[in-house]
């Protein structure tokens, strides 16, 4: 079995979700549950050490669009969040993640050091992340707080606008060029995680701030859950000029299972095979090499392949890469290497 760092994952949203009907989040976790993807006991079987997992906000008035009758689906942006309630639901979330440390469900891990410590002994390790900083005041008062807090990654914005920047929207086909990039702000705020020692990922990020991240980081870059835009032309996927760029600064890509991101007709459909991922996976390592690919499936935020169905599932991507020929060194890289490496040099720890 391959260990797997997953770059992306939604539970602590579920968790907080579920709690918000009486569910207790800790024993959800814990215990195990039928819902979602990701629980202490579905990890350990498929083999789930640990990976990013995000602080995220929600937005009620996202309405997705049906497609056309030629598949063809734009989703308007959500609507801007006020800070304050954001605030509230983002302490929320990391209480809950503070409480899972406590009752020995996972470690928040604040080093590459931690994480392998964590792999060895078969503990969970979670590392902090904020998708969309909503949460966050233009002055980054709150963002020291969350960093003492175990905060070490962070995407300026989900797929909405905020007052650092602009995100892009669920749309097919569209490309990612979609708006304005970074604010005064934003800028601002890449030179504190830089300072800081904050992953930056541009998962959701407009085409213009993309670049305006890689004008200004010194970090490698990452788009931590997305696929290839020239097999899957939705907005949030990465385009071949941002791929050569990712491998210049030697950063990567985690390869989102969102179905609706790896099919090429972009539908919502489980029934979804493993060779759309081997592809996209495949398309990755031909433009950046094998350094540059890892996985960020998206867990308890998306819709994934029936076949996987849940963490629990995560060996059937790895054997699907192995019978496409790749071996066992390279399988270490995508499943977890490759995350150690850039976790520790946005980290400063390299």
């Amino acid at each position: 079995m391959q260990p797997i760092f997953d770059g992306h994952n939604d539970v602590l949203y579920r968790l907080w979700k579920h709690s918000k009907s009486g569910t207790d989040p800790v024993q959800e976790f814990i215990e195990g549950t039928t819902s979602g993807h990701i629980d202490k006991k579905r990890a350990l079987k498929g083999g789930l050490v640990g990976g990013l997992c995000a602080i995220y906000v929600p937005s009620g008035d996202l309405a997705f669009k049906a497609p056309d009758a030629n598949g063809h689906y734009t989703t308007p942006l959500a609507a801007p969040l006020e800070r304050a309630p954001s605030l509230d639901v983002a302490l929320e979330m990391a209480s809950i993640a503070l409480r899972l440390q406590q009752a020995g469900g996972w470690k928040l891990c604040r080093s590459t050091t931690e994480i392998n410590e964590c792999i060895e002994q078969d503990q969970f390790a979670a590392v902090l992340h904020m998708e969309g900083c909503e949460a966050i005041d233009a002055d980054l008062t709150a963002l020291d707080v969350f960093y003492a807090a175990g905060l070490r990654s962070l995407g300026p914005v989900w797929s909405r606008n905020n007052i650092f920047a602009h995100g892009v929207p669920f749309a097919y086909p569209m490309d990612p060029d979609t708006g304005p990039g970074l604010t005064g702000a934003g800028e601002e705020l890449v030179k504190a995680c830089n300072r800081l020692g904050i992953l930056i990922d541009l998962a959701h990020i407009t085409e213009k701030g993309f670049w305006d991240v890689a004008r200004l980081s010194d970090q490698p870059l990452i788009a931590s859950h997305s696929n290839v835009h020239a097999l899957t032309p939705v907005a949030r996927n990465v385009t071949d000029k941002q791929f050569d760029a990712i491998r210049e600064s030697k950063g990567l890509v985690g390869l989102n299972y969102a179905v609706a991101m790896l099919r090429p007709d972009a539908r919502e459909n489980a029934d979804t095979p493993l060779t759309d991922m081997v592809r996209h996976i495949d398309y990755m390592v031909n433009r950046m090499g094998i350094d540059c690919v890892a996985l960020g499936s998206d867990f308890d935020g998306a819709k994934i392949p029936g076949e996987i169905a849940d963490a629990s599932g995560n060996q059937k991507l790895v054997e699907a890469l192995r019978e496409a020929g790749y071996g066992e060194d390279d399988l270490a890289k995508i499943c977890r290497r490759n995350w150690l490496r850039v976790l520790g040099a946005a980290w400063h720890e390299q």
